[in-house]
């Protein structure tokens, strides 16, 4: 059983009314912004037209085969939308559902592993979490192979408990769900529990068959159909690619992932001062441990870096984090630079549209509600108060409440504007009644996968197929519909005979 003291054992009902607050929060507001980056309209794309064409093996972008990553994320969609869900909610809501789903299986199954104390921690940290509640309103394969992967990892240690070998095969077919998200990663990161299982041949094999037996399928149907080209790009390209290739221009240094960790981790990065040698004893910590270092040791190596790669180790780190601040006397300080970190929520609504529009480091800081941060001062006195009375529970609970209002003003405040600066769907909306006269002389790439996406059909690219109007785009400039250059003799008189509407419309679109 759990060894936590009685004065640290949480209320669960507390932390349920903090959990059920993140979660509603995670799962509104999917529509305020349209697909926003390259990927979010084009795994859309993907999903819709899957559920259009009822080919549910060969993933198709704009009919062409699309073997980037397998068919998890595009089934979900795909699905959504035969429900009669359509575009941002179809993309997005399939992936909400997955992190909000994997949260209360991940404190069902922490009780069931002896861990009353901090399965309600635990959920509540992750749910709270900067990485999860982010990524998890992404319409990307990030949440899709962190959640199936993390259930699998947790009906391994049922296995390794109870020795019951229905937890094996229910790890083997979570462990098949993880290679239908995002490819071998997910058996990569598995190796640790292989090696804490690794004197159990008859419950390994089983796994192995599970697994097996729910990811095989797709991976025969779709090589069979689509022969060597399939092999080619998705394992040779994408699968070793990404990890050897710096020209898939994701390249970044060793140490990136230290600082992606910490703000994943956001607000709860200073409980990692927390964590003691004797976090470690148990066996469910050593493989939460195991897990994490080894996940963050492969990332770490891979040439290519995003910041959502990391997102499946934070579940073990959020359990390492629970057990020791269960076991920490009066953990007031570290708690109460939890809730001062919650003064950046206002900050990160001010800098998200310009961050996803040109990157953080064009962001100007100059300008900054600065001020709004003295909101938090309240909110880390408190949770050092009840810290201090050795009620470091409700703590938690207060700051996980403030985090998801936090989160609901970051959506409110910041995703209107994300909606007309980094989405394709205000241009869609104005250019959709003339779009037989419009074609694409010049468009960023990530704006030019998301009017593909709204636009149902392609528009023509003006090389291809001249068209009176062009939308244009330069550098980070914002996007023009103008008419197209004159061809006659007359330019001049072609330009003023030109109506008003027609010479110039602005766009609220920037690249």
């Amino acid at each position: 059983m759990s060894d936590a003291t009685p004065h640290s054992r949480p209320f669960p009902t507390l932390l349920l009314v903090a959990l059920l607050a993140l979660l509603g929060v995670s799962l509104c507001g999917l529509g305020l912004a349209g697909l926003i980056g390259p990927d979010e309209p084009r795994y859309a794309s993907i999903g819709r037209e899957m559920a259009t064409s009822g080919d549910w093996v060969t993933p198709r972008l704009w009919g062409v085969p699309w073997f980037e990553k397998p068919a998890l994320l595009y089934w979900l969609i795909g699905a959504a939308t035969r429900l009669g869900l359509h575009d941002e909610f179809a993309a997005r809501l399939p992936v909400a559902l997955c992190g909000a789903l994997f949260a209360a299986f991940f404190w069902w199954t922490l009780k069931r592993l002896d861990r009353q104390a901090e399965a309600p921690l635990a959920a509540v940290l992750l749910a709270a979490s900067a990485g999860w509640m982010a990524v998890g309103n992404v319409a990307a394969t990030d949440m899709p192979l962190a959640a199936s992967y993390n259930a699998a990892v947790l009906a391994a240690l049922l296995w390794l408990q109870t020795a019951q070998r229905r937890w094996a095969v229910a790890a083997g077919a979570l462990l098949g769900i993880s290679l239908l998200a995002k490819g071998l990663v997910g058996a990569v990161l598995f190796l640790p529990l292989l090696w804490f299982a690794r004197k159990r041949v008859s419950g390994l094999a089983l796994l192995f068959l599970a697994c097996g037996a729910v990811a095989l399928p797709w991976y025969i149907a779709v090589t069979a159909r689509n022969g060597m080209e399939f092999i080619r790009v998705f394992f040779l390209q994408h699968q070793l690619g990404r990890f050897t290739r710096p020209d898939l221009q994701h390249v970044q240094p060793f140490w990136f992932y230290v600082p992606v960790l910490l703000g994943l981790l956001f607000p709860w990065t200073p409980l990692l001062a927390q964590l003691r040698r004797s976090t470690f004893k148990a066996q469910p910590e050593r493989v939460f441990a195991a897990v994490a270092v080894f996940g963050f040791v492969f990332f770490s190596a891979s040439t290519n870096k995003l910041p959502g790669y990391l997102l499946p180790l934070l579940p073990a780190v959020c359990a390492l984090l629970a057990h020791a601040v269960t076991r920490a006397v009066a953990p007031g300080r570290t708690l109460a630079s939890c809730g001062l970190l919650l003064a950046l929520s206002p900050l990160a609504a001010a800098v998200l549209p310009e961050a996803l529009r040109s990157g953080l480091r064009h962001v100007s800081w100059l300008g900054l509600p600065w001020a709004h941060g003295a909101l938090a001062i309240p909110a880390a006195a408190g949770a050092y108060l009840l810290a201090r009375r050795r009620q470091t529970a409700p703590s938690v609970a207060l700051l996980a409440v403030l985090s998801s209002a936090g989160w609901l003003y970051v959506k409110i405040a910041a995703l209107p504007v994300v909606d007309r600066t980094a989405s394709a769907r205000p241009l869609w909306n104005r250019v959709m009644s003339r779009r037989e006269d419009i074609c694409v002389e010049s468009l960023n790439r990530a704006l030019r996968y998301g009017l593909n996406y709204y636009s149902l059909t392609p528009l023509p690219d003006c090389d291809a197929v001249s068209k009176p109007f062009h939308i244009r785009q330069q550098a980070h400039q914002e996007v023009q519909v103008v008419p197209a250059a004159p061809t006659g003799p007359e330019p001049d008189q072609h330009r003023i005979n030109t109506p008003a509407v027609g010479r110039r419309l602005m766009i609220g679109c920037r690249g």
